[in-house]
């Protein structure tokens, strides 16, 4: 079944599904339809065993080059509190048990840096840069921005960066932690695309699991997140797949992953 949005472009791939925000006069600014469509996506495709990690992506120029200060600018404090803006994307996201690659090119401004720090892990082209400018328009980060980078690349270059509007490159923005790899402009999605195929190849359960291990090192002290670390350890150990991949790993053969 084919994917029917207006600010996404999807393509359905062996394992996983590539993402484009598809804004492009905004330069895939964050508006309520856009927002909602990812949200509708991510729903769509939760219990979708075809669809087993997302690469998410923009264009070459921006990823997201903020959220749209159109839609924001005329609103009041009430309806901002009411609506919670930008609660609805941003808990969905957080909440989507499978991998979710960002793969990012050009601006990641404001909300989209937040958007892109939502993701998992984040890949990334020569022309990237990374920013959170809200400061220049008298207001805040409003999607994470101000928690997760400063956890990312500690507290004086996120103090810096928040402060002064300034935008991070692609090179500084690994030395600090922020990316995980840089590529050619013109190999960025293709990259993301094996890497998101080799995720899609191993065990669904086992790769939900290490998500959940990794994220709870954020949330957890050490002692809670080994304790967690070890039951879910010990629990894979229920299922086929563990038999499979040692198995496979014992005769020296690839593992054929079931999912169970």
């Amino acid at each position: 079944m084919a994917d029917q949005y207006q600010t996404l472009i999807v393509e359905r791939e062996d394992g996983y599904a590539l993402v484009r925000l598809n804004r492009p006069d905004a330069l895939n600014a964050l508006n309520s339809q856009l927002n909602s469509e990812l949200a509708a996506f991510l729903d769509a495709v939760e219990h979708d065993d075809a669809v087993r990690c997302v690469v998410l992506t923009g264009s070459e120029k921006a990823f997201a080059a903020g959220a749209d200060i159109k839609e924001m600018s005329s609103k009041s404090y009430a309806e901002m509190f009411t609506e919670n803006f930008f609660a609805g994307i941003s808990d969905r996201i957080a909440r989507f048990r499978k991998p979710i690659i960002a793969a990012v090119s050009g601006y990641a401004l404001g909300g989209g840096c937040e958007l892109a720090m939502l993701c998992d892990f984040i890949l990334c082209s020569e022309s990237a840069k990374f920013g959170q400018p809200e400061i220049n328009l008298g207001v805040a980060p409003g999607i994470g921005g101000s928690q997760r980078l400063t956890r990312y690349v500690g507290k004086s270059k996120a103090m810096d960066m928040i402060l002064t509007g300034r935008m991070m490159d692609a090179q500084e923005a690994e030395r600090a932690g922020l990316v995980s790899r840089i590529f050619p402009n013109d190999k960025l999605v293709e990259e993301a695309k094996l890497v998101a195929a080799r995720i899609a190849s191993q065990s669904t359960l086992a790769v939900m699991m290490n998500k959940e291990m990794v994220d709870a090192a954020y949330e957890t002290t050490l002692t809670q997140g080994v304790r967690f670390e070890r039951r879910l350890f010990h629990s894979l150990f229920a299922f086929d797949d563990q038999k499979e991949g040692m198995g496979a790993f014992v005769e020296k053969r690839k593992p054929d992953f079931k999912g169970r």
